[in-house]
């Protein structure tokens, strides 16, 4: 039973959009309505999720012996919770234990996300009490060479698509000339498969804006701004709630914890492009442009926004930044293998039995992750094919479940990890059907702005569709394997460039899908 308490019961729910997709706001008014009807104190707390997307919503109870959680619950499952007892952390069919000792959690290496579920996401002294800003105390201490000089010994490399050594680019942007530089967040997180970033700006918004803070006292800039995609309305709102609460500590402002030194943050929201991912686009964008990729050089950090040296990262990039201030560039190296150190943010998503956010070192396989974390197919099929790496990552099919993630290996796989997505596929899956989804995608999130990218996407799609219907499968494969090569090599940027990823892995691992239609003569569709 729930015995009776004068100091109300903290009951954890999340509010984190895949929560609350499942019905995390009205399992809160359920345990609000409930308490109030037996007349027991009780405080509900709203958090990011953890990343345990098949047990949200997932709730947790504070109890004398740590947070208890029980998942997935629905409203109707509350009344007998309470019966139950679930205020003390009593038995329940939903009762999952400690979240820390569950299984999916315990195995994880967790740096960046280790406040995910954890903290109100909206409160400064939430993100103290875990150790939040103390990473920016050091920084202010250190001078910009010092503070390029500990990213560059982490090894930390960005987290997006290119892998680029973080390092390298602070310290490009450090040394260039100007009285005026920025720092930009690219939160346009557009692949499919992927929610990192959004958890962390749903979830622990603090760390993007204290990782921003420090790498503009780094390469001397004032000014940030974070790029936001306007699909993400519950992180919009988190992060401005947030840049406000850390202005009114002193954290943002015309002197960072009465330092002297300035540093002011702005979200701007994008309009849906998937080009202005890419970091070109992005700054056209910002400077109220259409959403045109640039040509290179210059680069970014020598002539970005508005002309000026710009740094340019991904939201897990930038938060990052304070694991490793916090912990020393050391520890976190120690994390990883060869040339990708650290942990990296995996997310499983798909036909997966167990999707959600996976941080782990570099170097466990992708086997290990798809059954020892995701568990399988939701369908209970075989895999058949995983795309990592978002909608430009290649197939891979399951002789390659052994290779470690890394980038290094996946490179020379002929694939790339990207931001960390993997779509999972069971047998059911056609993979002439999915290249051709690849070619169709390039051509509809094309700038138009070169040509191999805005007619290379086209005439594959319709060299594919020709395929499906049935049509001569030898001369079309050879024109799609050359169309594919052409955007490989001349697109100006990576979305036409990397389109040939998925169309010539599928190509490679999948061949019977495609040599079948000439037996078959089935029509094509979508």
């Amino acid at each position: 039973m729930n015995p009776p308490r004068e100091t109300p019961t903290v009951v954890y729910v999340p509010r984190d959009a895949a929560a609350l997709a499942v019905g995390a706001d009205v399992v809160a008014g359920a345990i609000h309505a409930e308490a109030a009807r037996r007349a027991l104190p009780v405080q509900i707390k709203r958090t990011g999720s953890r990343g345990l997307f098949w047990l949200e919503p997932l709730v947790e109870v504070a109890t004398p012996q740590g947070r208890i959680a029980y998942g997935p619950v629905q409203p109707e499952d509350v009344p007998d919770l309470f019966t139950a007892g679930f205020l003390s952390g009593a038995s329940h069919p939903l009762r999952l234990g400690s979240p820390e000792a569950l299984p999916y959690l315990q195995g994880q290496d967790r740096l960046l996300h280790a406040r995910l579920g954890v903290i109100e996401p909206d409160r400064v002294d939430d993100y103290l009490a875990t150790g939040g800003y103390r990473a920016l105390e050091q920084a202010l201490a250190l001078e910009p060479p010092e503070l390029v000089a500990q990213v560059q010994r982490s090894g930390l490399r960005g987290r997006g698509g290119a892998a680029f050594p973080a390092g390298i680019k602070w310290d490009t942007v450090r040394r260039a000339p100007g009285p005026t530089k920025y720092v930009v967040c690219n939160a346009d997180e557009g692949d499919s498969g992927t929610f990192a970033d959004r958890m962390v700006l749903e979830g622990d918004p603090f760390s993007l804006i204290e990782g921003m803070t420090i790498a503009a006292l780094a390469v001397g800039a004032t000014q940030g701004y974070v790029y936001l995609r306007v699909e993400y309305p519950h992180a919009y709102r988190t992060l401005t709630a947030a840049i406000e609460l850390a202005r009114a500590r002193g954290y943002l402002g015309p002197d960072v914890c009465g330092s002297g030194r300035a540093f002011e943050l702005e979200v701007r929201v994008g309009a849906g492009a998937y080009v202005c991912g890419e970091e070109t686009a992005l700054l056209e964008s910002l400077e109220g442009k259409r959403g045109l990729v640039r040509a290179k050089p210059p680069l970014p950090a020598l002539a970005g926004l508005f002309g000026r040296p710009t740094l340019v990262h991904n939201v897990l990039t930038l938060a990052t930044v304070p694991v490793i201030l916090a912990e020393g560039a050391e520890a976190y190296r120690d994390y990883g293998c060869g040339n990708s150190r650290g942990t990296l943010s995996l997310q499983l998503a798909g036909n997966v039995r167990r999707p959600g956010l996976v941080e782990k070192a570099f170097g466990m396989s992708l086997g290990e992750l798809l059954y020892d974390y995701g568990g399988g197919t939701a369908s209970g099929r075989p895999i058949r094919a995983v795309q990592v790496g978002g909608p430009l990552g290649a197939y891979l099919s399951p002789s390659h479940f052994d290779l470690p993630l890394d980038y290094e290996t996946f490179a020379a796989a002929g694939a790339m990890l990207g931001h960390g997505g993997i779509v999972v596929f069971d047998d059911t899956v056609d993979m002439a059907r999915m290249a051709r989804h690849a070619f169709a995608f390039c051509a509809d999130e094309s700038c138009g702005k070169c040509t191999p990218c805005r007619i290379g996407s086209v005439r594959g799609r319709e060299a594919l569709e020709r395929v499906l219907a049935g049509g001569p499968v030898e001369a079309e494969l050879a024109l799609v394997r050359e169309l594919a090569a052409t955007m490989r090599d001349a697109s100006l940027c990576a979305l036409g460039g990397m389109t040939a990823y998925p169309v010539l892995g599928a190509l490679e691992h999948f061949p019977e899908d495609f040599t079948a239609r000439a037996r078959s003569g089935r029509p094509v569709q979508g």
